[in-house]
C-alpha cells in the first residue's frame, strides 16, 4: 500500500492512547444504536404536538433509507479520504441533523431533518468498524468484543427507558437534543488522539455508482416497508419499487465492473469467507430485529408485563449475548481460532428461534426468558465474529467498503425481516381474531394487529382472550420462519475457511486468501 505506512507506536503510550479512541468510538456506537430507540418511545408525544399522524411512519422510514443508502459510499469515502475526516464528518452531519430534529416546528421538517440525521448515521457504525479494524489486529480485537455487545445490550435495555424519561421530564425535542454534548465529547477525543495514516484519492467519487446504489437500496427498503402496510404486496407502487430496485441492482454491478474507483469494489467478494459473512450478517440482521419487534408485544399482550420497562423484557437475551460475546472474542484473542463461534452460534439461534415459536398463552416468563436465552447466546457467537472475519478477509486498503457493506448486509437482513415476519404476524393474527371473535376480532385488527397496552385494556374480555391466542399464534408463525431462515446461517458457517487472523505471526501457506493478512496500520496515537 503506497500511500500508507506503518509507525511503531510507543510501547507504554499505545494502549492508554488505544484505550482512549475505544471509548469515542463506543459513545459513538451508542450514538448510532440508542437514537431510534429513544425516538420510538417520545413519537406519541411528538405526533401529540406537531400533528401529522398520517405522516408518522416517515419519521423513522426517512432515517432509515438514509442510512441504508448512505453505508456503503462512509465505508468507500473512509478508504479514499481517510478514515478520521469521513468519520468525524459524519458525527458532524449526524449532529446538525440531531439539532434541527429538535427544532423542528412541523412533522415535514421533522421528516426532512430526520433523513439529513440518517445521512451522517450511515457513517458512525461503519466509522466505528473501520477504525477498529485499522487500530487492532484481528487476533486482539477479539478483546473488545465484550465491550461493543456491551454497548448494543445497554442500548437496547436502556433506550426506552431514557427515552420515556427524557420525554416526560424535559421534552420531546430532549430526545434529540441529548446527542449534542455526547457527540461533541465523541469529536474532541477523536480529534485530539486518533491519527490514522492519511490517504489521498487517485481517481474521482464514483457518482453513477452512488446513484445506482441509492435508487435500489431505496426501493428495496420502501418496498419491506410499504408492502403490507401501506400498499398489498401485489399492488402496482410495490411491482413499480420492485422493478426499479432490481434494475437499479442490476446496472450497479455492471458498472462496478467498469468504473474506476468503485463504490463496492466486487473483487472483496472473491474472498469465500467475506461472501459467507455477508449472508450470515444478512440472516443475523434478519433474526435479531424480528426478534426484538415481536417479544416485547408478546409479553405485554399475552404475559401482562409493563410496556414501561419493555427494554427490561429482553434482558435474558441480552444479556446471554454479551457473555457469550466476551467468551467468543476471548477464545478468538488467545487460539486464533473462530470458526466454531458461527457454525455453533448459527446452530443456537435455530433451535433458541424453534423454542420462541412454541410459546403459546400458557408459556411462564421463566419460559420464554430461557428460550431467549438461547437465541442470545446464538447471536453473542454470530454479532462481532462476522465483522472480524469478513476485515480479515480482504486488504487494509478496502477495510471501509468491506466494512460498510458488512453493515449494510445486516441493515437490509433487517428490513426484509421486520417486513416480512411482520406480514406473516399480521395475518395470523387477523385470521384467528375473526375465527374467535368475529366480526369484532376483525374490526380490532382492521387497521393494525399490534395493539398498544390501552387499546388492549379497553377491549371486552372475549376480544382480550381472543388477541392473546391471536398473538401466540401470529408469534408461532413469525419465528418459526426466523428458525428455517436462520439454518441458511448454519449452512454458510459450515463453509467457512478458517484463515490466519492478523496478528497471530505466520500465515497459512498456500492459503487463497493469504493476500489479504496484511499487517495492520497504525500510527503512533
Amino acid at each position: 500500500m503506497a500511500d500508507t505506512q506503518t509507525v511503531e507506536s510507543e510501547p507504554d503510550k499505545q494502549p492508554k492512547s488505544v484505550r482512549v479512541v475505544l471509548l469515542a468510538l463506543m459513545i459513538t456506537m451508542m450514538l448510532a444504536m440508542l437514537d431510534n430507540m429513544i425516538v420510538g418511545t417520545a413519537m406519541p408525544t411528538i405526533v401529540g404536538e406537531l400533528g401529522g399522524l398520517e405522516h408518522l411512519s416517515w419519521v423513522v422510514t426517512a432515517y432509515t433509507l438514509a442510512t441504508a443508502a448512505a453505508t456503503p459510499v462512509w465505508g468507500k469515502l473512509g478508504d479514499m479520504f481517510g478514515r478520521k475526516t469521513t468519520f468525524m464528518t459524519s458525527i458532524v452531519i449526524f449532529l446538525i441533523g440531531s439539532a434541527l430534529s429538535g427544532m423542528a416546528q412541523d412533522m415535514g421538517q421533522l421528516i426532512g431533518f430526520r433523513a439529513v440525521q440518517g445521512l451522517g448515521a450511515g457513517g458512525l457504525m461503519v466509522g466505528v468498524m473501520a477504525i477498529i479494524g485499522d487500530l487492532i489486529p484481528p487476533r486482539e480485537r477479539g478483546k473488545y468484543q465484550g465491550m461493543m455487545a456491551g454497548v448494543m445490550a445497554i442500548a437496547m435495555i436502556g433506550g426506552p427507558l431514557v427515552g420515556g424519561t427524557i420525554t416526560d421530564n424535559w421534552g420531546w425535542r430532549w430526545a434529540f437534543y441529548i446527542n449534542l454534548p455526547l457527540g461533541v465529547v465523541s469529536l474532541g477525543l477523536i480529534s485530539a488522539v486518533l491519527h490514522l495514516p492519511k490517504k489521498r484519492a487517485k481517481a474521482g467519487i464514483d457518482y453513477l455508482g452512488v446513484i445506482l446504489l441509492t435508487v435500489g437500496i431505496t426501493s428495496i427498503v420502501l418496498v419491506t416497508t410499504w408492502g403490507g402496510s401501506q400498499y398489498a404486496w401485489t399492488s402496482a407502487r410495490i411491482m413499480e419499487l420492485i422493478g426499479i430496485g432490481v434494475a437499479a441492482l442490476i446496472g450497479f454491478v455492471f458498472w462496478q465492473t467498469k468504473a474506476v474507483e468503485p463504490v463496492v469494489p466486487l473483487h472483496i467478494f472473491r474472498s469465500r469467507n467475506f461472501t459467507l459473512m455477508s449472508i450470515i450478517g444478512f440472516i443475523t440482521g434478519f433474526v435479531m430485529f424480528g426478534a426484538t419487534l415481536y417479544l416485547p408485544l408478546y409479553q405485554q399482550s399475552v404475559q401482562g408485563a409493563s410496556a414501561t420497562n419493555s427494554g427490561l423484557l429482553l434482558l435474558p437475551m441480552l444479556g446471554a449475548m454479551l457473555v457469550t460475546s466476551m467468551v467468543a472474542g476471548r477464545v478468538t484473542t488467545n487460539t486464533g481460532k473462530y470458526k466454531l463461534f458461527p457454525v455453533v452460534g448459527s446452530g443456537l439461534m435455530i433451535v433458541g428461534l424453534y423454542l420462541l415459536s412454541t410459546m403459546d398463552t400458557g408459556t411462564t416468563r421463566f419460559t420464554s426468558g430461557v428460550f431467549m436465552a438461547v437465541v442470545g447466546l446464538g447471536m453473542g457467537c454470530l454479532m462481532q465474529i462476522t465483522m472480524l472475519v469478513a476485515q480479515n478477509s480482504v486488504e487494509m486498503k478496502d477495510m471501509g467498503v468491506a466494512s460498510s457493506s458488512t453493515t449494510l448486509f445486516r441493515t437490509l437482513g433487517s428490513s426484509f425481516g421486520v417486513a416480512i415476519m411482520g406480514a406473516l404476524f399480521n395475518n395470523r393474527v387477523q385470521h384467528v381474531m375473526a375465527e374467535r371473535a368475529g366480526a369484532l376480532g376483525s374490526k380490532i385488527t382492521e387497521k393494525s394487529a399490534a395493539l398498544d397496552a390501552k387499546s388492549l385494556a379497553k377491549l371486552p374480555a372475549v376480544a382480550r382472550e381472543a388477541y392473546q391466542h391471536a398473538v401466540s399464534a401470529g408469534v408461532h408463525t413469525a419465528f418459526l420462519l426466523g428458525s428455517v431462515v436462520a439454518v441458511g446461517a448454519l449452512i454458510a458457517a459450515v463453509f467457512v475457511k478458517e484463515v490466519a487472523l492478523r496478528g497471530t505471526g505466520p500465515k497459512t501457506e498456500g492459503s487463497p486468501e493469504d493476500a489479504a493478512v496484511q499487517p495492520p496500520v497504525v500510527e503512533a496515537v
